[in-house]
């Protein structure tokens, strides 16, 4: 399918992601999917009662939508994973890469890959691809293994590995690095204080390594004022400089790039929620998240819709993206793969073994390498 196959408000619904407030489609949202046709849905704690539940609202929300959903949920493991109450908590990718186990990366991501499949999820966005440096530790904690890029390399080319395995499409993040950030994009806009020089060789490694192996990037909300001098105090989710020229264009990426959600504080510090919309995309990200409230999922689509029907050039740069979006679609087995059928009671209790049991085997490795 060709974007200008499908008329102009559909093409820019393929550009967002949109978040859900409940546990359920509402009437209102059910005519949010049905007018816009979004690109993907992501999934909260908030909306996920149980594995069968899950598994019916994303049927539900498929069946609202003439395309195929990029069904997306965030499980890295330890504190982000949002299906711990559920199924069970997965180790964090710092509890894993303690055991230096190369296996152990590689089966990380299949686990957690099998998981997130069979509750009708087909994108997890990880793994991380920050490094583990002291001024962002108190913030990202145990979401990142290591200060070494080539550790970080190591460790996410095989949890992409796995979640290949599983029929999972990955994202690395948080481009262009938040290992030196000291505040939490969620709140706040981080200016890190990292020269061109270093984050071309450290922390821009994994992503120059594994273009060809991540499907999405997720941009940071995040300035670099001493990598970037003209745009010190624009964010790389809005800059053209970052995504465009960097990402796109030096490093070569040609996958898809994903602002992270527009909602975050960090983003909102520089632009309202409507002008980040329409900033992204102008800097060169395909797609956006707005992941909490419906209201603003209709104000970034409304005032897209609305940029595109006045502006021709915009309203070819939403084709490409559109384009760009349907063409992985196409081509990725994790969306040719009908959704499953809601999981079984015995294929959940299974699902909560394999995860307990490799907890257990973690540990016991950690415990081992530290000898």
């Amino acid at each position: 399918m060709r974007a200008s196959s499908l008329p102009l408000r559909h093409r820019v619904g393929q550009l967002i992601i949109m978040g859900l407030e409940g546990p359920e489609v509402s009437p209102a949202t059910g005519r949010l999917l049905t007018s816009m046709h979004p690109g993907g849905v992501i999934l909260f704690a908030r909306n996920i009662q149980s594995p069968h539940q899950c598994a019916q609202l994303l049927r539900i929300c498929q069946t609202a939508v003439k395309t195929p959903l990029f069904r997306c949920v965030d499980l890295e493991g330890g504190t982000v994973d949002r299906l711990r109450n559920i199924i069970a908590p997965a180790p964090s990718a710092a509890d894993v890469f303690r055991t230096d186990s190369d296996k152990l990366f590689d089966k990380h991501g299949r686990i957690v890959g099998d998981e997130v499949r069979a509750l009708g999820f087909n994108v997890d966005f990880a793994p991380v691809f920050d490094l583990d440096l002291p001024e962002a530790r108190s913030v990202l904690t145990s979401r990142t293994v290591s200060g070494d890029p080539k550790q970080v390399v190591r460790y996410a080319q095989r949890f992409l590995k796995g979640l290949t395995a599983a029929n999972v499409l990955g994202c690395g993040k948080h481009f262009p690095g938040l290992g030196g950030a000291d505040l939490d994009t969620h709140k706040e806009l981080p200016a890190i204080q990292r020269s061109w020089d270093q984050l071309w060789s450290e922390d821009l490694k994994p992503y120059r390594e594994l273009s060809k192996a991540v499907p999405f990037v997720m941009v940071a909300h995040a300035t670099y004022p001493k990598a970037s001098r003209k745009e010190a105090k624009t964010p790389a989710s809005l800059s053209k400089a970052w995504i465009t020229e960097v990402l796109k264009e030096k490093i070569g990426y040609r996958g898809l790039v994903i602002s992270d959600d527009l909602e975050m504080g960090g983003v909102l510090a520089a632009a309202s929620m409507e002008d980040a919309a329409l900033g992204t995309l102008r800097a060169g990200a395909d797609i956006f998240l707005v992941c909490q409230k419906e209201e603003f999922v209709w104000r970034c689509y409304e005032a897209v819709l609305q940029e595109a029907e006045k502006d021709r050039k915009f309203a070819e740069l939403v084709t490409r993206s559109a384009d760009r979006v349907l063409r992985l679609k196409a081509s990725s087995k994790a969306l040719k793969q009908t959704m499953a059928k809601e999981p079984t009671s015995a294929e959940i209790e299974n699902l909560k073994t394999k995860m307990h049991d490799f907890a257990h085997e973690v540990e016991k490795e950690s415990a081992a390498s530290r000898l």
